[in-house]
């Protein structure tokens, strides 16, 4: 069974920056498809960047791109998301995710990803 564990949320001021990692343990036989997601109070799941097998494609939500960076280590599935230029916007509980197969290069629905984590709170005040 896949377990994924992130790793460093915090409270920040506008303008700051973090970096979360996202690491997978169990039966994993290759590099698998993985993602951020994030919730904010009162509002829905939303994907913030997802990432393919080999590290060469991804994919972010359009208010993130040029600010938050996804990368992964790799050979292992360790994923990392660099954010900057934090905003009180940004202010949610990050999840990571896996799909246990990587029958497909680039996962973009929620749906289809089959391992979670228990998320990391970032909090931005400006």
């Amino acid at each position: 069974q896949l377990q994924l564990v992130e790793s460093g949320g915090g409270s920040v001021q506008s303008g700051d920056s973090l970096r979360l990692s996202c690491t997978a343990s169990g039966r994993a036989r290759s590099t698998l498809p993985m993602g951020w997601f994030r919730r904010a109070p009162g509002r829905e799941r939303e994907l913030v960047a997802v990432i393919n097998p080999s590290g060469r494609n991804t994919y972010y939500l359009d208010n993130v791109r040029g600010r938050f960076t996804v990368s992964r280590d790799g050979v292992q599935n360790t994923m990392y998301l660099q954010m900057t230029d934090l905003k009180p916007e940004d202010t949610a509980r990050y999840y990571c995710a896996a799909r246990r197969y990587n029958d497909i290069d680039l996962v973009t629905r929620a749906q289809d990803y089959d391992a979670w984590g228990l998320g990391t709170q970032v909090t931005v005040s400006s």
